[in-house]
């Protein structure tokens, strides 16, 4: 398997990929959500959103996280466009999001040509309780695809994931579970290529790789694409991947 890291803004890259390069796009974007009032959601870094005052571990922020829902919606509109003309016939794109998000994001989905196929929602059993009412112990994955399903694969998934977000040798503010992220590039075709705008801590990539799958990411925080390389690079030997960018 190959993984190619592009360094740069993920709309700036995506629309220099060619069409029908990609089998699946599975990926976490800075959704811009975590706060319950307007200047919350916009006037914070991701740090302040998502991380608890009396957290044990230091990790850096990550950019893209002061839109309102409008622009939000607007930029993810066009972001998820360029992935549909970069993605063949039957590809799925699965994109993660929390419950204030969730509907923009299947409009942004629906707007940019894919079909909305449903929402996965990822259980954290290890989530704080909300006092006097539920907890908010969950995220979503809205999913959808390019045409319509390859019903010739003989592929069974499930409709929901249980895992709490990674603690040992966590390295992203939003880490996501690689056991999670297995399974679902599971919808990528063994040997396909699966694309992450917005790779993070290289997760997605990881579970690619072990999954025999090829992965093209985008990253644009420095630290978090070294953060990346060192991941994906662990996966394979020095002679298999390539790095690309900065991107101009």
């Amino acid at each position: 398997m190959t993984y190619t890291l592009h360094r740069g803004d993920a709309l700036t890259v995506l629309k220099t990929l060619p069409d029908s390069c990609v089998h699946a796009v599975i990926t976490d974007p800075p959704y811009n959500s975590g706060g319950r009032t307007s200047s919350d959601r916009t006037g914070r870094t991701a740090r302040a959103k998502y991380v608890t005052t009396n957290s044990a571990h230091d990790l850096q922020n990550f950019p893209g996280e002061n839109r309102d829902q409008r622009s939000y919606r607007s930029w993810l509109t066009e972001l998820l466009t360029e992935a549909y003309r970069a993605a063949v016939e039957h590809a799925v794109a699965a994109v993660f999001s929390d419950w204030r998000q969730e509907p923009t994001t299947s409009d942004a989905l629906q707007m940019a040509g894919w079909t909305w196929s449903g929402t996965i929602p990822w259980i954290k059993p290890a989530s704080r309780p909300r006092k006097g009412g539920f907890k908010q112990s969950s995220e979503f994955i809205t999913w959808g695809v390019k045409g319509t399903l390859d019903h010739s694969r003989d592929l069974y998934l499930p409709g929901y994931f249980v895992a709490s977000q990674p603690r040992k040798d966590r390295v992203h503010i939003t880490q996501k579970p690689v056991e999670i992220m297995r399974q679902l590039v599971r919808i990528c075709p063994e040997d396909g290529t699966v694309l992450d705008p917005f790779t993070g801590s290289g997760s997605t990539g990881v579970a690619a790789l072990r999954e025999g799958r090829h992965f093209v990411g985008v990253e644009l925080s420095d630290h978090y694409a070294e953060v990346a390389e060192r991941r994906l690079q662990a996966e394979l030997t020095q002679d298999d991947f390539i790095l690309a960018g900065p991107e101009e």
